[in-house]
């Protein structure tokens, strides 16, 4: 047979392949490129950016967990300015397509976000919803229907590329948080952000990281990706870019099988830079040996029970 379509079109903007790496595991590229070319990638999700430089979090603020780490690095970054000015040329030349992941602490921090990073040349938006609303007690954005549409609408006002809203796990009910960023007007979605974690240092009695709690990730969450992507995918229809334990190709297939049309490279690569590629070379010896003509082919063909 011919060699399969490995190609992604997700909201319209064309993705050489489905494999995308995850906002915060991959800094803005340039030090991974050292390991892969980036063009090899279908496209990259920048570092969490906020419109102005962050430092984080205070240490500790990574710690090992079975199957995976939390972290409580604290988006980190230096602004959504420097970043258009000093990373984005270098990432427009690695022919992929580019994913700008923002951040804010108010309705009117997205926006202004939004409205700057529609104005350079990244690709797609993605919206992250897990950070605490400050007018609203801290709850994170992410955790209600009601201020779910109220940010995908505000952002969308403002959008002049597609909009992607990033959903939080740390819900009761997934599909419902995606009913209403679709009704609000949202383009696509990426799922699964992290799970709220902790770990306990036995000798001092206090928690590890500084921040008390953190992002669960890594190969423990897996199960907990398939099963919500599978949700929205049944929920909605919207794309996804699904997320949440890659580390191999079979599991890449799991995630497009439930649902995704791309599927973003997280923490796998802290421990070996080379997964993107495999997840991609992987991909493709899956499809040739299956008779795939286009991977998009298996996108939601999971056959439940």
């Amino acid at each position: 047979m011919n060699a399969p379509d490995m190609s992604v079109d997700f909201c319209g903007i064309k993705f050489k392949n489905p494999v995308v790496t995850a906002s915060g595991t991959y800094g803005f590229g340039r030090e991974y490129n050292e390991f892969v070319p980036l063009s090899k990638l279908g496209g990259i999700s920048v570092k969490g950016l906020t419109l102005l430089p962050r430092d984080g979090n205070k240490p500790p603020r990574i710690a090992e967990t079975p199957s995976g780490i939390l972290n409580s690095v604290g988006l980190q970054n230096p602004g959504i300015h420097a970043f258009i000015e000093k990373e984005l040329p270098f990432l427009k030349k690695q022919n992929l397509a580019i994913i700008a992941n923002i951040s804010g602490n108010t309705v009117e921090d997205y926006m202004e976000m939004t409205e700057i990073a529609s104005d350079s040349d990244v690709d797609l938006l993605e919206i992250n919803i897990s950070c605490p609303n400050v007018k609203s007690g801290g709850m994170a954005f992410g955790t209600s229907t009601s201020s779910v549409e109220q940010i995908t609408r505000a952002v969308k006002s403002k959008a002049k590329k597609p909009v992607m809203i990033k959903l939080s796990p740390n819900v009761t009910d997934i599909a419902e948080i995606a009913r209403a960023a679709e009704a609000a007007g949202a383009d696509a979605l990426s799922l699964i952000n992290t799970l709220l974690g902790m770990r306990i240092n036995i000798k001092t009695r206090k928690p590890i990281l500084a921040n008390n709690m953190g992002g669960l990730s890594g190969p423990a969450v897996l199960p907990i990706a398939v099963r919500m992507i599978w949700q929205v995918r049944n929920a909605v229809s919207l794309p996804i870019c699904g997320m949440g334990g890659v580390a191999t190709w079979e599991n890449a297939v799991e995630l497009m099988l439930a649902g995704a049309s791309l599927v973003a490279v997280g923490t796998a690569c802290f421990t070996d830079p080379h997964t993107p590629e495999k997840v991609i070379d992987g991909l493709y010896s899956y499809a040739k040996d299956s008779g795939i003509e286009r991977i998009t082919d298996i996108v939601g063909t999971a056959v439940m029970n």
